[in-house]
């Protein structure tokens, strides 16, 4: 009877453990397995790649990925080296910031993809790659470049009530092949209104690290004190203008500030009137589809997908609503 009873107790535990071992199987998560590399594209801790890095990590989570997270310092060059040390990792994919463009890419992503290695773009779109390699689940999150600054300009133009001949200043990057339609977008939106345009672009330093344009906006303001309106085309340097303006001497509400791009330090210089509209294409949303797009091509043979993150205008109408959300990083 005691044999038995042993017997019995062995069987049991055995049938809970094989029940548990299925039960367990049937729950894993679609991600179980697949690493992802994953280029934020700006520095550790830059208030949009951070937003970006959120969503990542998030679908990671959600989906049970392994992810290894790259920063560029916004450096095309930076972003082509990483690319090509993540091909030598052989990862199941790879997620890219499209700044450097197609041309710059197109010999590396051909590689990797002939390794068999998934790869997909988010913030800037590398539409020649999207074009080849969209049934291997190429494809890409976010915005239209020319169509969101094109967007905001004319946004801005209707608020800010200027007239032709009015003095305008725009920072930003026309000298990246695909990312530069957003700055072209506002300078053709201002040329089109008969405004004074004073462009700048940003350079290479400045977009590493945003403290280096303080010199510039308060030489230029301290020698234009006709400006009427500033548009930045960065986000992490949109985040600075607050911090700008003060140094250059200029109050609240003095000149229509309009930039791309939320975070903590941009929303407080919405609430405090330094910077009056923004333009957001929902980042989070490029981190976390950017992920999910590689599992879904890698799990079941999902092509390429080409999702618009939005654009939407954030204002001080709408900027308590949404602050809490910045504070998160979730906006």
């Amino acid at each position: 009877m005691k044999t038995k009873c042993i017997l019995l107790f062995v069987a049991t535990f055995f049938l809970v453990m094989i029940a548990t071992n299925l039960a367990t199987a049937q729950k894993s998560l679609s991600g179980d397995g697949v690493t992802i590399w994953f280029d934020t594209g700006g520095a550790v801790g830059g208030p949009y790649n951070t937003i970006v890095q959120n969503g990542a990590q998030a679908a990671a989570d959600d989906l049970g990925v392994t992810l290894r997270l790259l920063y560029s310092d916004w450096s095309p060059e930076k972003m082509i080296s990483n690319f090509k040390q993540a091909i030598a990792a052989k990862p199941d994919g790879i997620v890219v910031m499209g700044h450097p463009g197609d041309d710059a890419y197109e010999p590396f992503i051909n590689e990797a993809v002939a390794e068999g290695i998934i790869v997909t773009s988010v913030d800037t779109k590398l539409p020649r790659m999207v074009e080849a390699h969209k049934t291997r689940g190429f494809g890409y999150v976010g915005t239209d470049n020319y169509a969101q600054g094109k967007a905001l300009a004319e946004e801005a133009l209707k608020r800010a009530q200027l007239e032709p001949g009015d003095q305008v200043f725009v920072w930003g990057l026309k000298r990246l092949q695909e990312r530069g339609r957003r700055a072209q977008a506002i300078l053709d939106v201002m040329e089109a209104a008969g405004m004074k345009v004073d462009y700048f672009e940003i350079s290479p330093e400045v977009d590493k690290d945003t403290s280096m344009g303080v010199p510039l906006v308060t030489g230029y303001l301290s020698s234009n004190p006709n400006c009427k309106m500033m548009i930045v085309d960065h986000g992490a340097l949109t985040s600075q203008m607050e911090n700008f303006l003060r140094a250059a001497g200029v109050g609240p509400g003095e000149i229509f500030v309009a930039g791309f791009s939320l975070s903590p330090a941009t929303a407080s210089a919405i609430e405090n009137g330094y910077v009056s509209l923004v333009s957001e294409a929902q980042p989070y949303l490029m981190g976390y589809l950017g992920v999910l797009q590689i599992v879904l091509t890698k799990k079941y043979g999902f092509t390429g997908l080409v999702i618009d993150t939005g654009g939407g205008m954030i204002d001080e109408d709408n900027i308590a609503q949404i602050a809490p959300l910045a504070k998160k990083g979730v906006r």
